[in-house]
């Protein structure tokens, strides 16, 4: 393995800035006295893979949410059978996870060609393990990299010490993302939500966003419109107690026009999806809509979102090529994977159609005794009308006009850098 890149900066290295506003000398002080700079190499990483990724690959304007327990390589699959456009995340992996089990990989790391574009989500605290994990997820070839500041998981943000809670440590996350970078060639990403517990003024958000961006490559951030309470809700209970301000989101995009922001959290369809990117977001992330009901989300997605044809495929023909793909990985890993979890993310493909239920009944019944995904099939398929199987997709859900509508008349007051108070943050 190569050795690891640690980027130590001095004074004279040049970093972006938005000089006719910010001051970016507090910032840089401040990275000069930080962690220990002793095992730090001293070549300088440019920031080549600063911008948002293309590559071969249409602009992430729409992209599947990472998930844990959902956006597996089972789901994967299944939503490149329908959306040939969309990005797709991971679910997050620690870093640590990657460095133990560096002789394993494949498990953790591998996924089929089809799946491109593909992102990485990351996380960790500490910079060895960053920079380790990162050096050995380059022999996959993902997209991007991004790294997790938004999940709120007692078990992330608080034993952990990762997540949501790195928020609070912009000058860390600067820190970590120039690491990841200096060991990567693709572009790296942060996601995050907009503040934690009392610490959630737009000004904060703001100061998380310029120190990042300042002390690292990062030029893409995808924004959950939602703050995280890490005391005494569950991480379900995040995703619909604390309001939702988007607001905030559309705040960035005037406040840091040379940044790319992807908005998050509580959009459910196409129509909403179109709506937000109308408003300006650079991008558009659906996670649960996109994971219970994947035919009718990403199944619009090419051609709404992107303007290209849509694969045309019917859910038998879907089922059909991912029959395939699922007998060819059953045991793959001794025991893992086994059929329902080869068949989990197909649970919520005839959503709100006839049928549903009694497929969900067969379903349960059929995972006691099939040991393939062609038997699995043949029980439990009888349950789907034709009608249902051999439909095309329906037409693009409207959702709710009114989400984005007057979003101008409600943002906050223009970022003003509060320059003693970052200077000893």
């Amino acid at each position: 393995m190569k050795p690891l890149k640690f980027p130590h900066r001095s004074h004279g290295d040049r970093l972006p800035s938005y000089k006719s506003r910010f001051p970016f000398a507090l910032f840089q002080r401040k990275l000069n006295k930080s962690r220990s700079p002793s095992t730090y190499s001293q070549k300088k990483q440019p920031f080549a893979n600063a911008v948002m990724a293309v590559g071969p690959y249409l602009p992430p304007r729409f992209s599947v949410a990472p998930m844990m327990d959902c956006t597996d390589n089972h789901y994967r699959t299944l939503a490149r059978l329908i959306s040939k456009h969309a990005w797709l995340y991971t679910e997050m992996i620690t870093a640590e996870t990657i460095v133990h089990q560096k002789d394993n990989l494949d498990r953790f790391l591998a996924y089929s060609p089809e799946q491109h574009p593909i992102v990485l989500q990351i996380g960790g605290s500490n910079l060895e393990s960053l920079a380790k994990a990162t050096e050995l997820a380059n022999e996959y070839h993902y997209d991007e990299i991004n790294f997790n500041c938004g999940c709120p998981s007692s078990k992330v943000a608080g034993h952990g010490c990762f997540g949501v809670r790195l928020m609070l440590d912009p000058m860390f996350v600067g820190e970590a993302m120039s690491v990841i970078a200096a060991n990567t060639d693709v572009p790296v990403t942060v996601k995050c939500r907009i503040g934690v517990d009392d610490h959630d003024s737009y000004n904060e958000l703001c100061d998380f966003i310029y120190k990042v961006s300042s002390l690292s490559p990062t030029r893409h951030f995808i924004i959950h419109s939602r703050k995280a309470l890490l005391n005494g809700i569950s991480p379900a209970e995040n995703r619909s107690i604390p309001p939702l301000k988007y607001e905030y989101f559309y705040g960035l995009l005037r406040d840091f026009p040379d940044l790319r922001f992807t908005i998050n959290g509580g959009i459910t369809c196409i129509g909403e999806v179109n709506a937000a990117i109308r408003a300006g977001a650079h991008g558009v992330m659906v996670g649960r809509a996109a994971y219970n009901n994947p035919w009718q989300t990403l199944g619009h997605v090419d051609s709404t979102i992107y303007g290209k044809p849509s694969s045309s495929l019917t859910r038998r023909q879907i089922l059909g090529k991912y029959q395939v793909y699922g007998d060819s990985v059953l045991g793959k890993y001794g025991q893992k994977p086994n059929v329902r979890d080869v068949v989990k993310p197909l649970l919520h493909l005839f959503y709100s159609e006839p049928g549903n239920g009694l497929w969900k009944r067969k379903a349960d019944t059929a995972f006691r005794h099939c040991t393939t995904i062609k038997s699995f099939f043949e029980e439990t398929l009888r349950a789907i009308p034709d009608s249902v199987l051999d439909s095309p997709v329906g037409e693009t859900p409207v959702g709710r006009d009114e989400l984005f509508a007057d979003i101008n008349s409600l943002l906050p007051p223009p970022y003003e850098v509060r320059e003693q108070e970052l200077l000893y943050a």
